[in-house]
């Protein structure tokens, strides 16, 4: 493993560089970092993947730069990779990054993997409005009176019931150093998309897999369903949900990814 920086504005990048085979560009969730790809993405010798920890997220720092948006971070990721075409591909966030970057730079893209995706083509959806309300309440109140705030919010008792999983990892989110910073992260994002049209992305000519699972109300299952209805060379691939069986999550969507991905780095 290979970790460098890369400087963007006057924000400082961690980069992770690993394997030596065919070169994937894999990116992380909102508020996530390498580790988080690294628990998922099929590491070995036959990919060089890299992992760009985005602005103020993991080891990379914030920068001046406001609002935060996925075209920066998509910037930011492509940047840091030299190879003339990879595969792109991310979680959530990661996934918006990805998309993107597909409909930006085609030339730059074999492959496509869409995991757990956030968005379809608006900003702002629906599903994204709990880190807004985390957000609004980091920035009026100190982190462990905001934390106890969202967790008896009606909010929060219907992620305890339909998706705990991604209760969970909202509620990590007032854990984070700088609050401020994480404030703006949130809020600057979740009202954000991936700046793609519908026509735009049913152009895309690169196959494409799309990974989802039911009980998760950040990243609809309705939403891969219909990515991978809209992109015409698609294929889904619906896994058991993480907050079911976390380790059986992990493993089935490691196996999407090197099934789809073997045949076409052959």
């Amino acid at each position: 493993m290979r970790i460098g920086t890369l400087r963007r504005d006057d924000a400082i990048l961690r980069v992770v560089d690993t394997g030596a085979g065919s070169p994937v560009l894999f990116q992380h969730g909102l508020g996530g970092d390498a580790a988080q790809v690294a628990e998922y993405f099929p590491d070995g010798p036959a990919y060089r993947r890299f992992t760009v920890e985005c602005r103020a997220q993991g080891e990379s720092t914030a920068g001046s730069v406001r609002p935060f948006s996925i075209a920066m971070f998509a910037r930011d990721a492509l940047a840091a990779c030299d190879p003339p075409r990879l595969v792109l591909g991310g979680i959530s966030t990661g996934a918006a990054v990805a998309l993107h970057l597909a409909v930006r730079h085609p030339h730059r893209v074999r492959a496509l993997i869409l995991a757990r995706p956030a968005w379809l083509f608006d900003p702002a959806p629906v599903n994204m409005h709990p880190f807004a309300e985390v957000a609004a309440l980091l920035r009026t109140h100190p982190p462990a009176s905001a934390r106890e705030q969202f967790a008896a919010s009606a909010t929060a008792r219907m992620l305890a019931d339909a998706a705990p999983d991604n209760l969970t990892s909202l509620l990590k989110l007032f854990d984070r150093p700088e609050p401020t910073v994480t404030a703006d992260l949130l809020a600057d994002i979740a009202a954000d998309g991936p700046g793609v049209s519908e026509a735009e992305a049913a152009a895309l000519a690169m196959p494409v897999l799309v990974i989802g699972n039911a009980q998760d109300h950040v990243h609809p299952l309705a939403y891969a369903e219909t990515l991978a209805r809209t992109l015409p060379q698609a294929r889904l691939a619906a896994i058991t949900p993480k907050g079911l069986d976390k380790p059986r999550h992990a493993a089935e969507f490691r196996h999407a990814v090197d099934a789809f991905l073997q045949p076409l780095l052959r």
